[in-house]
């Protein structure tokens, strides 16, 4: 969730008989190539960014800018590329193009090779998940929500 989408997203999820589960709120970031000019920098300004294209994550035919999982995905870029599959993303930020995220990446899924740099921007995602009021988890659903839960206790 975040100030542009949060209101339509809690509408949807009460209309549909679901709970967010917030985990916790994340600062945007960039993941960049460790190669990237702007890789070096303590933060990134959507201005420094201009130069570079943006890469976005698009998911099934339904998409709407309320459920992109980039924030600020509606202001203008000069360059822009809309891909289907993360390994796509994840190769073409090495050719320079950059997300906006939650910063929170992983060495082990992601490689050495793409870094989060925090974007100055006064925003935030806050990041958790998400139940239906009718279901009740599985042994193995609740042990995967605490190990989340436990996980991100620690970065927070």
């Amino acid at each position: 969730l975040n100030s542009c989408n949060e209101v339509v997203l809690k509408k949807t999820l009460k209309e549909n008989d679901l709970t967010f589960h917030r985990l916790f709120i994340a600062k945007p970031h960039v993941f960049l190539g460790k190669d990237n000019p702007l890789a070096n920098k303590n933060k990134v300004s959507l201005e420094d960014l201009k130069e570079y294209p943006r890469l976005s994550y698009e998911q099934g035919e339904h998409n709407s800018f309320y459920f992109s999982e980039e924030i600020l995905s509606t202001l203008e870029s000069q360059k822009e590329i809309k891909v289907c599959d993360r390994a796509t993303l994840f190769n073409l930020i090495g050719l320079n193009g950059y997300t906006i995220c939650s910063g929170v990446i992983n060495e082990q899924l992601n490689g050495k090779d793409i870094i989060a740099v925090p974007l100055d921007v006064n925003d935030f995602m806050e990041i958790g998940y998400i139940t239906h009021n009718k279901a009740i988890l599985s042994r193995f659903g609740q042990l995967y929500i605490d190990i989340l839960k436990e996980y991100t206790k620690k970065d927070s």
